[in-house]
Formats: structure tokens, C-alpha cells, sequence
């Protein structure tokens, strides 16, 4: 790949941080990296991360989320992973697509059997990103036009990703719009601490800071009231192996085939808290989660089948990944109960995840 843009972006960060930043200009990927070694590369298709390289407990570096090298990867696949991707307008699913706001009814692009999922047919991973370099990282931005797969409202969007000297991979982002509009963005990246390919997260140690879930049917909508992690499989309040309980009998597993429900984060408040944490015991890798939002969504890889090769030019089989998406509720716009994600004119939507790498 043709390296560009060194010496704007070395002016940039003269002084300020040891963190260096690359474009790839042929296929719209940056690269950052810091003092430690930690490199973070990132995509204009989908705003997405392609690869988060982190050092084991030995030195040895690993790249630690699933996807491909070439972007081209990503556009071309059969069946599009949502490797990686920010997804928008609304993260998780919208029961039948439907939702009315002050007694409009809208109808959105239906993705997921009969329920709307991740933005629709083509939501924010299938799209290409403004790119702009900033200090530390690179600040993506977007147009979603009123109508987009069903949406109200032209709503301009940045998702903005920085690298610290601490090992932490900041994601804050940002919106606008011109009409009310449901907003629930996201991060999808699949996490495997041992590397992407390794073939299994099983064993690996998963601590989630929530003391209830949000129970869903077999089409994973909601059911409605909230559930205790209490006596369930889907107590994390205590860090334990991702595999323990997966396979229990419990009709919400069966729902969702394995976890892939959203955990209601312990918080009072829109501040950045500690969500979840990740660890591998083989490799010493340990992954903190922040967030400013109300919820992180689990889903444990059910659905890797092996069909799709990666990086490492390994299969990735069922739950060799796990993704923690920081987000609000499913189908929020259908559950007044629910923390709300309506965007409206004049307001701001703003929010916060760092996804931060050490060793133990």
C-alpha cells in the first residue's frame, strides 16, 4: 500500500503525542500507533476498525478482531460481516421495522426476517465515510439523508477514533438533525484476545457491570420488563469464563442461541463508567470497556460457521469471537420504558466508548 500524508500529520502531532498516524490512500484505511507498539488501523467503508494489534503478556503482538486485510474484502463478500463496522442509524433490532413518533408512523427497511436490524439493507457499514486526520486518529463523517432505508430526517454524523499513549482506543461520536429521528450508533468489532483466528472465546474471562438484561422472543425482540442477572446464566457481575454457561438450559439462551442480549449497565447517569472487562488467562491480554451509555449488547459469536476466512487465513468458527457493542436498548422507539434514543432538531447527540488494552 502507497503511504500518504506523513508529513502533514507528523506537523500535526509534533509535540503533543507520540501517537503516528498513516493513510492508505488505495483503499481508504489510517493507521495509528503509539509509543508502545499498540497499532489501530481503521476504514472510510463503514468507519470501520480492520485491526487492533496488542502485546501478550510476553511482548508478542496479536491482532485481536476478526476481518479481513484488503478492504475490498469487505465489499465484494457474499454475505457482508459486520466486522468492525459503526453501525446507524439504529444499532440492534426495531420490532417489524416500525416505530411512530408524536403520531407519525414511519416504516423502515425490514433486513432481519421481519424486523429491522443495524440500519437496514445498506445502513452505516455499507457506506463509504468522509475521512479527515486529527491529532491522534481520524474523525469520519457522514450525510444520512432524509428517506435513508426509512429514516426521518437528513442527520449528519462524525464518529471520531483516537489512539492513546495508554493503549486505549477512544470512539466518540457525534449527530445532528433536521427532524426527529430514532439513534442508537455503535461499534460490532469481534474481540478474540488470543487473536483473530484462534478458535475459541470460551475460556475467555468476561465480567459485564449489570445487575439486569433485557429478556427477548426467538425473533431477539424484547419481551418487555426487564430481567435479574440473579441465578441466570447471565450473571457476569462476577468475571467468569464466556463458555460456563452458555450452554445451560435456559429459554433465553435458546432465544438467542448463546448471549447476544443486552446487559443494563449499573449507572445512574450519562457518565463514563466502567462496562465490562475481557480477559484471556493464555496470553495475559486484558480489555476494559467505558462507556457514557446505557447499555453494552453481548453476542457470542453464535453465528460464525466457518464460511468466512479472516486475516490469519483461518475459518472462523462458532464463538471464536465476542462482540460488546455499548448502546441503548433494542427496540427502544417501541418501549417508552426504555432510556430514549429520539434525536430531535436543535439537539446534540453525543457519546462516548474506550475500548482500553493491558496485560495481566
Amino acid at each position: 500500500m502507497r503511504q500518504v500524508g506523513m508529513v502533514v500529520l507528523a506537523g500535526l502531532l509534533a509535540g503533543c503525542s507520540t501517537v503516528t498516524v498513516w493513510e492508505f490512500s488505495d483503499d481508504g484505511q489510517y493507521t495509528l500507533k503509539n509509543q508502545s507498539g499498540m497499532e489501530v488501523r481503521v476504514a472510510t467503508y463503514g468507519a470501520r476498525v480492520t485491526s487492533i494489534k496488542v502485546p501478550d503478556r510476553e511482548g508478542n503482538f496479536a491482532d485481536v478482531v476478526l476481518g479481513y486485510d484488503a478492504v475490498e474484502s469487505y465489499q465484494t463478500a457474499e454475505k457482508k460481516p459486520y466486522f468492525g463496522v459503526t453501525v446507524g442509524r439504529y444499532g440492534n433490532r426495531i420490532a417489524h421495522g416500525r416505530f411512530t413518533i408524536e403520531g407519525a408512523a414511519y416504516q423502515l427497511e425490514c433486513n432481519n426476517g421481519p424486523n429491522h436490524l443495524h440500519g437496514g439493507v445498506v445502513g452505516f457499514d455499507k457506506v463509504e465515510w468522509k475521512a479527515e486526520p486529527i491529532k491522534n486518529g481520524v474523525r469520519f463523517s457522514y450525510l444520512s439523508k432524509d428517506g435513508e432505508e426509512g429514516y426521518p430526517g437528513n442527520l449528519d454524523v462524525t464518529v471520531t477514533y483516537t489512539l492513546s499513549d495508554e493503549n486505549g482506543l477512544r470512539i466518540d461520536y457525534y449527530a445532528t438533525t433536521d427532524q426527529p429521528t430514532p439513534i442508537n450508533l455503535t461499534n460490532h468489532s469481534y474481540f478474540n484476545l488470543a487473536g483473530e483466528g484462534a478458535p475459541s472465546v470460551l475460556d475467555q474471562i468476561l465480567m459485564i457491570n449489570a445487575d439486569a438484561f433485557v429478556p427477548i422472543d426467538p425473533a431477539s425482540i424484547p419481551l418487555g420488563p426487564l430481567a435479574p442477572v440473579e441465578d441466570t446464566p447471565f450473571d457476569f457481575r462476577e468475571a467468569k469464563p464466556i463458555g460456563r454457561d452458555i450452554d445451560r438450559k435456559d429459554e433465553q439462551l435458546a432465544n438467542g442461541q448463546g448471549y447476544d442480549h443486552n446487559f443494563v449497565l449499573n449507572k445512574d447517569n450519562q457518565e463514563l463508567s466502567l462496562a465490562a472487562t475481557l480477559f484471556d488467562p493464555a496470553s495475559g491480554r486484558f480489555m476494559e470497556v467505558l462507556t457514557e451509555e446505557p447499555g453494552i449488547q453481548c453476542y457470542s459469536g453464535n453465528f460464525l460457521n466457518g464460511t468466512l476466512v479472516g486475516k490469519s487465513g483461518r475459518a472462523y468458527a462458532r464463538r471464536s469471537a465476542i462482540c460488546l457493542e455499548t448502546q441503548h436498548f433494542p427496540d427502544s422507539p417501541n418501549h417508552p420504558d426504555f432510556p430514549n434514543t429520539i434525536l430531535r432538531s436543535g439537539e446534540e447527540y453525543e457519546t462516548q466508548t474506550i475500548y482500553r488494552f493491558s496485560v495481566r
